[in-house]
């Protein structure tokens, strides 16, 4: 009974730290964990009142085996007798095992420090995202080829069915639909390859190409890192640009990064001649509003056409305010109501300006956003190392969307195996009454367990853009939310296992055995109840049919030769034995 219910409280122990997390993970494990520690404490409950009644009433102590039950009884023998021959010859090398258990043990630091990590893996969801960067001071009319262009590769793709695309002139964002999981032979993943590099081959823009996260996010590209400072916007996009090339020599992204705010849109201003514009008995009222009517792009009034009423805006045509040239032949008011080039009293000087300027909590920010093909936490760590190069003091980093999703979840880990096994290790302290047990159970299992698991997340290795590892992208996977989750539920598990041997090697010891003969009394004991019941039925068949307490008739013997001496038959020392035994 004390064994089920310390694993019973083991379990939901296990469960409690994940439902009690915030954020995104306890968002999507609550149900999950309080599922699963009521389902565990109520199965402790049968355990212990309607199984043992079930038993009596509904096994049977004689019962016939099929061909599949001995087959399956004699599988499971020669597995049992191959381990214990394995547990024997280990038994006898305890240095090498405490080695190999303090070598493993600590290997599972840095396996969890090298293991790729993410917000969540990607998944074949059917879709496939495109963002379009555009040259400063583009129109719709400039943007209409390449978007054509765009369209025609998501068209020719074969497992093409949809596509969708919002323009404006400071760029665009795109997207394509493929075809159902039965009916394509390939995944969304070489698509998305295939796909990217005929976009990248695209003159005069960047259009890459890829897949959505996996869970809700509120950025566009996963990696999305934001430097922030008092410092102007002309100060932060120098530092931005350092970043952007230290993510270029590194390798880790698919593309050079963006950033959303440069200084390279084109700007026109017109400066007016004060002294020119007073000589001539103007105002400078009078000239702004002839430009601002010419220029400006006012709603003036309505007018009615057939019932149906349109707008009045008073605007040069496109064509003739494209250049500086056609800015300066603009007629305006002059003296004595005549018309004059605006060139008489004004100059049109060019210069650059920024095309946002952007905040982030208060503060002047630059966002840095980019693909990262091998991992998110590898493409954030290439820009976090940089920055602490780079950046002065006053400076600060920050994230947003998907890459600080996977920043403030990923430190919530740790903390949370942290407190399953301190969770843990109080309920098997009660359950033994001994601090020693619950550490021999904890130390001996977990590390292993942990090992074991990481080694699956460590050789997940995606290499670099547009190089794939077949070997193995198969059968690994990354440190993200729901494999962290799976590592806290296999404490949970190794340490019951651990439960039942500690506790059934403490009841040998207190019966006056050794430690490793309580080991071995374990193992002849771990034989299964039928080959006892057999055993038991082996023997009252022999008291039944033995002829102990018949007369044996003697064979006759020669004339003159002694008679033989009465032999014990081999059978009856058998016997004897096994009552012994039963004893």
């Amino acid at each position: 009974m004390g064994p089920i219910v310390a694993m019973t409280i083991t379990l939901a122990a296990v469960y409690l730290p994940i439902g009690l997390q915030g954020g995104l993970t306890g968002a999507l494990f609550r149900e999950f964990a309080f599922t699963l520690a009521g389902a565990v404490f109520i199965s402790g409950i049968v355990a212990l009142t309607l199984s043992p009644m079930m038993s009596s009433r509904l096994l049977k102590a004689e019962h016939g085996h099929g061909a599949m039950a001995r087959a399956v009884d004699a599988t499971f023998a020669a597995v049992k007798r191959a381990y214990d021959r394995a547990l024997a010859g280990t038994l006898q090398r305890r240095g090498v095992v405490y080695t190999v258990w303090i070598a493993l043990t600590v290997m599972v630091v840095p396996l969890y420090m090298l293991s790729p990590a993410e917000l969540a893996p990607n998944e074949d969801q059917g879709i496939i995202f495109g963002a379009i960067d555009v040259p400063p001071n583009a129109t719709l009319e400039q943007l209409a080829p390449y978007t054509a262009a765009v369209n025609r590769i998501f068209m020719d793709t074969p497992e093409f069915v949809h596509s969708f695309q919002l323009t404006f002139p400071a760029g665009g964002f795109g997207g394509m639909l493929v075809k159902p999981w039965e009916e394509r032979k390939r995944s969304i993943f070489p698509i998305q390859e295939e796909v990217f590099g005929k976009l990248s081959r695209i003159p005069g823009i960047r259009a890459p190409a890829f897949l959505p996260s996996a869970l809700p996010s509120a950025g566009t590209f996963p990696v999305e890192f934001v430097i922030a400072s008092t410092a102007s916007h002309d100060e932060l996009i120098g530092y931005a640009q350092k970043l952007v090339l230290e993510a270029v020599k590194s390798g880790q992204f698919a593309f050079p990064p963006l950033t959303d705010v440069r200084i390279d849109q084109a700007k026109s201003e017109i400066v007016i001649d004060r002294d020119k514009v007073a000589s001539m008995g103007l105002t400078l009222q009078q000239v702004g509003a002839d430009l601002s009517s010419m220029l400006g792009g006012n709603f003036v009034n309505r007018f009615n056409i057939d019932g149906r009423s349109y707008k009045v805006i008073a605007q040069i045509e496109r064509a003739g305010r494209l250049t500086q040239d056609q800015l300066a032949d603009i007629h305006v008011s002059g003296p004595n109501g005549q018309v004059m080039p605006l060139g008489a009293v004004a100059t049109v000087r060019a210069g650059v300006e920024p095309r946002t300027l952007n905040r982030f909590q208060q503060l002047n920010a630059i966002k840095i956003s980019g693909l990262a093909p091998r991992s998110l936490d590898g493409g954030l760590r290439v820009l976090e190392d940089a920055a602490t190069r780079v950046l002065p003091p006053g400076y600060r980093v920050d994230y947003t969307g998907e890459s600080r999703q996977l920043r403030q979840e990923s430190g919530k880990f740790l903390p949370a195996m942290g407190l399953a096994l301190v969770l843990i290790f109080l309920v098997l302290a009660a359950q033994f009454n001994s601090f020693r047990d619950p550490f021999v159970i904890l130390a001996g299992s977990v590390p292993l367990a942990m090992f074991g698991a990481m080694i699956f997340t460590f050789l997940k290795f995606a290499g670099p853009p547009g190089l794939r590892f077949p070997l193995t992208e198969g059968w690994t996977t990354t440190l993200n939310i729901y494999s962290q989750v799976g590592l806290v539920t296999l404490v949970g598990l190794v340490a019951k296992n651990g439960i039942l041997i500690v506790e059934f090697a403490n009841a040998q010891q207190e019966k006056g055995l050794a430690k490793l003969e309580a080991v071995r009394v374990r193992r002849r004991r771990g034989r299964s109840q039928l080959d006892r019941h057999r055993s038991r039925r082996r023997d009252d068949h022999r008291d039944s049919v033995h002829p102990v307490h018949r007369p044996r008739r003697l064979r006759p013997h020669r004339q003159g030769s002694p008679p033989r001496p009465r032999r014990r038959d081999s059978c009856t020392r058998r016997h004897r034995r096994a009552n012994r035994r039963r004893r």
